[in-house]
């Protein structure tokens, strides 16, 4: 099968020397950046026609490029298969050439349960999968169809699918079950509040350090005006904090695949457009961040004695960033923050930082 039967390429716009549609161009490359528009709902209750992205597009595309240096794929828009298993299917196999090609996918549009697609094609190609997904919702519920009900379950559950560290972030108390919450946490994945994550980044930051793969469900935006997502919300992450947490996707060290799902594409508010946007301008700044950062790093090493036991925590001297554990080899240290070593010196050790 040829997965470029069933994509659409986008139309072209007029835009000025400096903005980003001028380098935009078609084609998987190398190590880019490759944007996918995706039309089918059907896992949200919604339909699969095929939807117009074109406010997003003139949006984005008359956005500036600064000096970013990572090419940008826009490969179109996907057809729907005939059921929802068959446009996972299709998805699977464009991602899989985009990683072929050491190239990041960006999938927008579609229903949340598209993460299982993402998650699918990135094990085909590396194991140990670490995870991070930003969703006000919490659902593990079983079922033979897949869903944004239940396609969380088919990830966590699978006996095929290598997964190393999985980080649910935003979750409102008030939307969800209390036995998906307690099941989360007694596994010992990580789950943080939306209330956690307000106002700063940097709580949160450490859970895309190392991200993998990162899907955004955008009922975890609030909505204005017009809704935002498929299921909008009075609730949730505002517009500078959304397009902060994409910068911070972006500068992840292992970033291979990206997804914002539930966007609302039969909206024709020209301000959800411009957010969407404008999401994906700040995931591409910082991807073409992270990608300047040089490969060898330093590190300082501090010891911290709680109760009689000494800890180490880790600077990257570079980027500031933390780390616990003394191990030589960084990728075996738990990303933290500041804050947790300021608090470690305090005589408190976060319990998340003990599962070294």
């Amino acid at each position: 099968m040829n997965f470029e039967d069933f994509i659409i390429s986008p139309r072209s716009f007029k835009t000025e020397s400096w903005q980003i549609g001028s380098r935009i161009s078609k084609g998987i490359k190398e190590g880019s950046i490759v944007l996918l528009f995706v039309s089918d709902y059907r896992g949200v209750g919604g339909d699969a026609e095929m939807q117009d992205f074109t406010g997003v597009r003139k949006e984005f595309y008359k956005l500036s490029q600064l000096d970013f240096e990572v090419p940008v794929i826009d490969l179109g828009d996907l057809v729907s298969g005939k059921t929802v298993e068959d446009s996972h299917y299709i998805l699977q196999e464009v991602l899989s050439a985009c990683h072929y090609k050491n190239a990041v996918p960006v999938i927008i549009g579609g229903s949340n349960d598209f993460a299982f697609s993402l998650f699918s094609a990135l094990n085909f190609h590396q194991k140990n999968i670490n995870y991070t997904q930003i969703s006000n919702i919490i659902s593990l519920k079983q079922g033979e169809s897949i869903n944004e009900q239940t396609f969380l379950s088919k990830i966590l559950g699978s006996k095929n699918f290598s997964i190393k560290n999985y980080h649910h972030l935003g979750y409102q108390k008030h939307l969800n079950e209390t036995d998906s919450i307690k099941l989360i946490k007694e596994v010992q994945f990580d789950i943080v509040r939306l209330a956690e994550m307000m106002n700063s980044t940097e709580k949160t930051e450490p859970f895309f350090r190392k991200a993998d793969l990162v899907t955004v469900n955008c009922d975890a935006v609030e909505s204005f005006n017009d809704p935002f997502s498929m299921n909008p919300q009075v609730n949730g992450l505002n517009k500078r904090e959304i397009c902060a947490y994409m910068k911070e996707i972006g500068l992840s060290d292992n970033l291979q695949s990206v997804g914002i799902f539930n966007y609302n594409i039969y909206s024709d508010n020209q301000l959800n457009h411009q957010l969407l946007a404008q999401m994906l301008w700040y995931l591409i700044e910082g991807i073409n961040i992270q990608r300047s950062h040089p490969k060898e790093r330093h590190y300082e090493m501090f010891y911290v004695l709680i109760d009689d036991t000494e800890y180490a925590f880790r600077r990257d001297v570079f980027s500031n960033l933390w780390f616990f554990g003394k191990d030589e080899n960084i990728e075996n240290c738990i990303p933290c923050s500041r804050k947790d070593f300021d608090e470690a010196k305090k005589g408190w050790l976060n319990p998340r930082l003990m599962k070294i």
